[in-house]
């Protein structure tokens, strides 16, 4: 949403938009991984076009 990752992430896996959003909710949530996560999918994002 901020950044286009989740989006991005939906075309190369076989989840929805919602379904990603909510699983980087939850791993925020519970284990603070997601922003991380986020962060290092964004730079992958960025670095393969």
């Amino acid at each position: 949403m901020i950044l286009g990752v989740c989006e991005w992430l939906s075309t190369r896996v076989n989840f929805t938009v919602k379904e990603i959003r909510i699983f980087f909710v939850l791993l925020a949530i519970f284990a603070g991984f997601g922003i991380g996560a986020y962060l290092i999918l964004w730079l992958v994002k960025v670095l393969s076009n």
